[in-house]
């Protein structure tokens, strides 16, 4: 996108081409107008469409340009907090409602793949949160205890079985929870696009929102070229807003930046030696790491970092000593693509709801968990629009915006910092 291949990278190199829309041109009426054509506002869009709803959704460049385009594609349950921290945050009466419904988010995503015929290369087998030494045990025992409480199917493996499912003995254990898989987010991000047009909602790119002004109990959103007005504003743009009009949700988070190397595919004999489960994964470390593979069997391997300036050679080289290492079987490493986004962390590691203005709503701080979690908010949010669920009915309260201390700092501090680890750094 854009012509930036360190955007996007294989993901838009394998996904389907994005269904055709275009710029927003003169005045229309809706239901609901819709700031972002990621997974939040494109599953707000299709669920008030299927409702017989009018939703009109606006995306400054392309569907699938922030997060939705450039993650891992590991769809996760739940949020980075382990369960118990989470209703001792929220209180009972929010936590464990946002535990169900986040913990079957991959099942909610699973059941939107087949309903509308979405070919993202969905694969459900599991993940594995790899532990490093014996802090890293005890971590995920923990959390293992207090999903197994709920009735969650997650269970630590031993040394011994992680190794064989993973095919190289450098963990102490992992945490395999049967919820989860692998995607292709751009492909799933464009699937939700194809569904919500076809069920009648209507997606214009290259439409930023200049304005907004209050038009009677609704809003009126004008463009370059068009202006839409609606009875609800959704903003679904978290950490990639643009600023301007309610950039709260970027505003509010902390942006750490995130890459993946994708090696060309490997032979059919060495991909099976690795990750025969086809489990993605990922693990306890500070400056975590992650692999899993695509259908055509490219490895993808990635950690915190941003490939830009001397980052884009200091982690490309950390990538391949890396692999060499662990999966020295592959041979000389040879990558066919890279790219790299950013994840946006709150304070406390929870997403908020923020009713910014009247009728404008928004979840944002999704904190790495984008898939499953923006799928399921974005059902609830039309749930909202529609009347369906009061706001005491969501799975968090409503809070206003606030802000972290000294953020371009912060961020800096995690670029630099992810930079110097990996440059001094040989993977274990």
């Amino acid at each position: 996108m854009r012509n930036d291949p360190l955007s996007h990278g294989l993901w838009e190199m394998t996904a389907p081409p994005a269904p055709p829309v275009s710029a927003l041109k003169g005045d229309v009426r809706a239901d609901a107008a819709i700031i972002g054509c990621g997974y939040t506002g494109l599953s707000t869009a299709l669920n008030l469409a299927e409702a017989g709803a009018k939703a009109v959704a606006l995306e400054a460049v392309e569907i699938g340009f922030g997060g939705a385009g450039r993650n891992v594609g590991l769809v996760n349950a739940g949020m980075w907090l382990a369960p118990d921290e989470i209703v001792k945050r929220l209180g009972r009466h929010y936590g464990e409602r946002l535990l169900e419904l986040l913990g079957n988010g991959p099942s909610e995503v699973e059941a939107l793949i087949a309903k509308h015929g979405v070919d993202c290369e969905f694969v459900r087998n599991g993940t594995l949160h790899c532990a490093v030494g014996r802090p890293g045990l005890a971590k995920i025992e923990e959390r293992a205890a207090q999903w197994g409480a709920r009735g969650a199917p997650v269970q630590v493996l031993s040394r011994e079985e992680t190794a064989r499912r993973i095919g190289v003995d450098i963990y102490a254990g992992s945490l395999l929870d049967l919820r989860a898989g692998t995607i292709q987010p751009l492909s799933y991000a464009r699937g939700l696009a194809r569904a919500a047009l076809a069920a009648g909602a209507a997606i214009h790119t290259q439409s930023p929102v200049r304005s907004a002004e209050r038009a009677g109990a609704g809003w009126r959103l004008k463009t370059d070229e068009g202006a839409v007005t609606a009875d609800w504003v959704v903003v679904a743009t978290d950490a990639y807003a643009a600023g301007g009009l309610w950039p709260q949700g970027k505003r509010e988070q902390i942006r750490v930046p995130y890459f993946n190397f994708a090696t060309r595919p490997l032979a059919p004999e060495i991909a099976a030696s690795i990750l025969p489960g086809r489990e993605g994964c990922w693990d306890t470390r500070l400056v975590m790491n992650s692999f899993r593979f695509d259908r055509a069997g490219r490895l993808l391997f990635g950690s915190i970092g941003a490939l830009r300036l001397a980052g884009l050679e200091v982690h490309r080289a950390w990538a391949a000593r890396a692999l060499k290492k662990t999966f020295p079987q592959i041979g000389p490493v040879k990558f066919e693509a890279q790219w790299y986004g950013q994840m946006g962390m709150t304070g406390d590691a929870l997403p908020r709801f923020h009713r910014l203005e009247p009728n404008v709503v928004t979840f944002c701080g999704y904190n790495g968990r984008g898939i499953g979690t923006g799928t399921v908010f974005g059902r609830l949010l039309a749930d909202h629009v529609l009347g369906k669920l009061s706001e005491k009915d969501l799975p968090l309260p409503v809070t206003a915006p606030d802000a972290p201390a000294l953020p371009a700092l912060r961020e800096a501090y995690y670029e630099a910092g992810a930079q110097v680890a990996h440059a001094l750094d040989a993977w274990f």
